[in-house]
C-alpha cells in the first residue's frame, strides 16, 4: 500500500466518527511507502485526541512509533496509548505497547490500538458523559 493510499484511509476513519467536531491533521510524505502523521481531532464534548504515527506500509502497515492522547476539555489527561519503550521496568507481556489511564503513573499493558479503536472508545465515553 502507498502511503498515500493510509494517509486517505485515516481521513475516512476519523470523518466517520459521529462525534468528531473538527481535524487539525497534518500529513508528511517521507518516501513512497513511509511517513508521518500529526495532529489533533476533537470531538462535540471539547475533548481532544492528539495523534501521532510514523508509519511504514511497504508490506502491511506498520506503525514504527505512535501515541492517541485523549484530553478531557480541561486539559486533563483520560488516556494515552503509545509504543514509547519508556516503561521496560514494569515488565508489561505487551511491551513496549502501553496505555496510561487517567494519570501519567498508571500505566497497563495494551496492544497496539488502531485509530479507529481508539476513536471507537472515545465514542463510548462521549455517549456515557
Amino acid at each position: 500500500m502507498r502511503i498515500e493510499a493510509y494517509f486517505h484511509n485515516i481521513q475516512d476513519v476519523v470523518a466517520a466518527c459521529p462525534v468528531v467536531r473538527s481535524t487539525r491533521l497534518m500529513f508528511d510524505k517521507r518516501s513512497s511507502y513511509e511517513g508521518f502523521i500529526r495532529g489533533e481531532v476533537f470531538f462535540v464534548d471539547d475533548s481532544i485526541l492528539h495523534i501521532r504515527e510514523y508509519i511504514t506500509t511497504e508490506s502491511d502497515p506498520d506503525r514504527l512509533a505512535y501515541a492517541y492522547q485523549y484530553m478531557a476539555s480541561g486539559g486533563v489527561l483520560i488516556f494515552r496509548y503509545d509504543n514509547t519503550g519508556h516503561h521496560r521496568k514494569l515488565k508489561l507481556a505487551t511491551y513496549p505497547h502501553h496505555k496510561h489511564e487517567g494519570a501519567e503513573d498508571r500505566v497497563i499493558a495494551s496492544f497496539a490500538p488502531t485509530l479507529a479503536e481508539v476513536l471507537s472508545e472515545i465514542e463510548m465515553i462521549i455517549d456515557l458523559g
